[in-house]
């Protein structure tokens, strides 16, 4: 797995530490934690803007039983 550095404000590393702390976790175990959560709120973001354009009156919508057919093609 590969090693990320990174260098972060004083009172960043500070707040991280007392969280760490609190919570039972290594530091890095929880910047770790912090990182993943960051990103799956960015493709959450990212997919409700998608579902947000695609939401227009009107629109071809896809039975339910079609959907899991696309599904099983693209696997």
């Amino acid at each position: 797995m590969p090693r990320i550095n990174i260098t972060l404000e004083s009172s960043i590393a500070v707040l991280l530490t007392q969280l760490a702390s609190k919570e039972h976790k290594s530091i890095s175990g929880l910047a770790k934690e912090l990182i993943l959560e960051a990103i799956e709120l960015r493709e959450d973001m990212l997919l409700s803007k998608i579902a947000d354009e695609l939401d227009v009156e009107d629109a071809k919508t896809i039975p339910h039983d079609e959907v899991w057919k696309y599904a099983e093609i693209g696997s």
